[in-house]
C-alpha cells in the first residue's frame, strides 16, 4: 500500500456530492452504500460513465432535517471517493464500494442552473493535506498507538487485535496507518470532522492519542467502579 493513492483526481472540474449528518470516509478507507434516492443513483450512474468519483460531504448544523430534499449548508470539508465495486439492483438501486481518496475543501457549490438538469449537488473543490509529511513523527505516533493498545486497559478494545496487526505490517505507511486508526477509534462526529478536515498528519496523529488517551481515562474509571460487583442489569454512567 502507498503513502499516496495511485487514483488521481481532477479538481478542474466540478464533483458530485453525497452529503450526510456525519463523517464517514477518510482516505484509505472503504464504505459500503446503498443507494436508493432517485436523485443519487442518478449520481452514480453519472459517475460510472465519466471518471467514478464522488465527493462524501457533511451537513452543517441540524437545517438538513427539515430541508432534507433542499440545499441544506453544507460544511466544507469533504473525501473523495473512488467507487471500487458496484451491484446495480433490479429495481435501480445500488450496492457501492467506496474507497476515500484524498481530502478536500469545497471552494464554490454549483447554482441549480448549472447543474444542467442533475438532480444531485456538485461543487468545485481544491485539494487539502499536500503538504509533505514528517516520517519520523508518524513513525514515532505508529509505535505510541502500538503500545498503548498492547498494554491494559485499551488491549480489551475490540478493535485493539486488528489496529496492531495493521501497525506490524510493514507494507502499510504510518500514513496510511493513521487514516485506517482514525474511525476505528473516534466516534464522536465533531472530533470525526477535525480528523476529515485537518489536513497535516502530525495534528491528526496527536489527535488520535489525545482520543486514546481520554478512552485510557475512560476505562480506568469503570473499572475503578468495580462493575464486576454490581448488580445484573447496573452500570456506571
Amino acid at each position: 500500500m502507498s503513502e499516496e493513492s495511485a487514483i488521481q483526481v481532477n479538481f478542474g472540474r466540478a464533483l458530485p456530492l453525497f452529503p450526510l449528518d456525519a463523517p464517514v470516509l477518510l482516505p484509505q478507507q472503504v464504505l459500503p452504500l446503498h443507494i436508493f434516492e432517485p436523485r443519487y443513483r442518478q449520481m452514480i450512474e453519472h459517475a460510472l460513465d465519466s471518471a467514478g468519483q464522488i465527493a462524501m460531504a457533511v451537513f452543517a448544523g441540524d437545517a438538513w432535517k427539515a430541508q432534507y430534499h433542499g440545499r441544506p449548508p453544507l460544511r466544507k470539508a469533504v473525501c473523495v471517493g473512488h467507487i471500487l465495486q458496484h451491484e446495480r439492483l433490479h429495481d435501480g438501486r445500488y450496492n457501492v464500494l467506496l474507497q476515500g481518496v484524498c481530502r478536500a475543501r469545497i471552494v464554490r457549490e454549483l447554482s441549480p442552473d448549472e447543474l444542467d438538469g442533475k438532480l444531485y449537488r456538485a461543487a468545485q473543490m481544491e485539494p487539502v493535506g499536500l503538504e509533505p509529511s514528517d516520517p519520523e513523527a508518524l513513525g514515532r505516533a505508529r509505535q505510541r498507538i502500538g503500545e498503548m493498545l498492547s498494554e491494559a486497559p485499551l488491549n480489551r478494545l475490540t478493535v485493539a487485535e486488528p489496529i496492531l496487526e495493521w501497525i506490524n505490517n510493514d507494507d502499510i505507511p504510518a500514513g496510511a496507518l493513521l487514516e485506517l486508526v482514525s474511525f476505528a477509534v473516534v466516534n464522536e462526529p465533531l472530533l470525526k470532522y477535525r480528523l476529515l478536515a485537518e489536513g497535516n498528519a502530525q495534528t491528526r496523529a496527536q489527535i488520535i492519542l489525545g482520543e486514546l488517551s481520554h478512552l485510557t481515562r475512560l476505562a480506568r474509571l469503570a473499572a475503578a467502579q468495580h462493575p464486576e460487583d454490581w448488580p445484573k442489569g447496573c452500570s456506571w454512567n
